[in-house]
């Protein structure tokens, strides 16, 4: 393995093309950009709708390449979820959307490990607290009532059934 060169990029899930920012970025290193392209678009297809950190690794010499996905945010991922266009710009007194509780656990079981969360409760407790950033409510309720709830037990059982699952 020769010389390896980093291009990153931000990339809306399994829409990459040749154009800016990876044309121009790839281009120069000799690499074949569709077959880069092509690549990212098969692994981040999954995550359709969503900007998504990438990471290509190309070998200057030989032009081999490796493509990293990164996780999309928080913030993508409760969108996603919620099928809304984006949170809330006034989310104090306006909601953008609405997540189940099961939702919130999915989202938190797929972030775990980019979290300084040490347990999925704590993880669940850091996506509520996004949603209440984005004006996005649980369950209809305000996500301060879900967090209180969280802290009273209310959703212990879903929790563990979610991680033995």
């Amino acid at each position: 393995m020769g010389e390896k060169k980093v291009v990153e990029a931000l990339i809306s899930g399994g829409q990459a093309t040749a154009g800016p920012p990876l044309g121009p970025a790839l281009g120069p290193l000799g690499v074949n950009v569709l077959a880069v392209v092509n690549k990212i678009n098969e692994l981040t297809a999954s995550y359709a709708g969503m900007r998504v950190p990438v990471k290509i690794i190309v070998d200057v010499e030989t032009k081999e390449f490796e493509v990293e996905v990164g996780m999309p945010t928080t913030s993508a991922l409760i969108v996603k979820e919620a099928g809304i266009e984006k949170g809330s710009g006034n989310p104090g007194g306006e909601t953008s959307g609405n997540l189940t509780f099961e939702q919130v656990v999915k989202i938190a079981k797929i972030k775990m490990p980019s979290l300084l969360a040490k347990s999925l409760k704590a993880a669940v407790k850091e996506i509520v607290g996004t949603c209440l950033s984005m004006g996005v409510t649980i369950e209809g309720k305000n996500p301060k009532t879900v967090l209180r709830e969280i802290d009273e037990g209310v959703y212990d059982e879903v929790i563990r059934r979610a991680e033995e699952q």
